[in-house]
């Protein structure tokens, strides 16, 4: 999955490059920047923009910016074309522009619309113009007052929708260090994730894998530095999960396992646990006739060539003999497994 950040000017310079450099180091790929915010003004408001747009090139993000009618005067250009010379990539089109002037703004950027109200007749018409819609993004707004924003089921709905036609598709999750201003209550697109704050990590998971968005980008100005090392693992594909296993297991901690493709809802299958060479003895038969969710298994010599095979269960399931229990996820952990599927992956701590 791919992640991004929130820039706001007022935030100052110094908090911004620090933000931007943490983003870099992290594996954030995107930047999102409003130049329609009322409180986001000041006497050296353009000289700050060029120099943050300026930091983000540096850490080679895709810079989305919104467009309006005073998008020149803010940024002291002429033209559009001087926006990517500031390293602009992305243009989130305020209204105004015809369907043919889109389409022509979308051969230099790549052109990005308000998820939740891209219609029908707005699609037939750039299309009717040549549009091609992988040039094209869909990015929810995030809602600053609380229950206004989208429930994951909408969200999930409108990208599916546009993810067939070709769009990339973006929300927002709240941070959980510094809320942006003035009401301060986190900038989500889904309002259930306002109520957990705390737990960016799952939020972006969640509308990475059941939300069907392609970027995921934190909202608000800041996160815990635990949550910067969350979002360099979901930048690599995969989540950290803390396990006890018996000593004789140890080897598997350290590895990151990817679920199949084909993803299983009764178990986590690790596509790369069979290289381990070593004979895997069948456990002593214990007075235990269930597996539970969260336990950790390596299949033993009698389940054959499977032998080797890590496998983690989603939920309770019978015992079986071909399979040895080696460990526990986390209690707290736990809660990420349902959406470490599809080729996503982990690392046991």
């Amino acid at each position: 999955m791919k992640t991004g950040i929130s820039l706001y000017v007022s935030s100052g310079i110094e908090k911004n490059s620090r933000i931007i450099k943490k983003a870099g180091e992290h594996g954030a790929e995107y930047v999102f920047t409003s130049l329609h915010i009322p409180e986001e003004t000041g006497v050296n408001y353009q000289e700050e923009i060029k120099t943050l747009l300026s930091l983000c090139r540096e850490i080679k993000c895709k810079v989305i910016v919104d467009v309006g009618p005073e998008t020149y005067k803010k940024l002291g250009v002429t033209k559009m074309e001087e926006l990517k010379d500031l390293g602009i990539t992305h243009l989130r089109l305020d209204y105004g522009f015809t369907a043919k002037e889109v389409v022509e703004i979308a051969q230099s950027f790549s052109v990005v619309f308000n998820a939740s109200t891209i219609t029908e007749e707005e699609l037939a018409l750039w299309k009717e113009y040549g549009a091609d819609f992988t040039k094209f993004a869909a990015c929810h707004n995030f809602y600053p007052k609380e229950y206004t924003g989208l429930s994951l089921q909408r969200v999930k709905e409108i990208n599916l929708r546009l993810k067939y036609l070709g769009f990339v598709t973006m929300a927002f999750v709240p941070g959980n260090l510094e809320l942006r201003g003035p009401i301060t209550e986190g900038l989500p697109t889904v309002e259930e994730h306002r109520g957990r704050r705390d737990d960016v990590v799952l939020n972006m998971l969640e509308l990475f894998q059941e939300g069907c968005c392609d970027v995921v980008l934190i909202g608000d100005v800041d996160i815990k530095d635990r949550e910067w090392e969350g979002l360099r693992c979901l930048n690599k594909g995969y989540v950290e999960l803390r396990a006890d296993l018996l000593p004789d297991y140890e080897f598997i901690k350290g590895t990151i396992h990817h679920d199949r493709p084909d993803s299983s809802d009764y178990i986590f299958r690790s596509q790369e646990s069979r290289q381990y060479d070593q004979e895997i003895k069948p456990q002593p038969r214990h007075h235990i006739f269930m597996r539970k969710a969260g336990n950790i298994c390596i299949s033993n010599k009698d389940y054959l060539r499977y032998m080797g095979e890590l496998e983690i269960a989603r939920k309770d399931l019978p015992i079986d003999p071909r399979l040895n229990v080696v460990g526990q996820i986390d209690e707290t952990d736990m809660k990420y497994l349902p959406y470490i599927q599809k080729g996503f992956g982990l690392k046991l701590l």
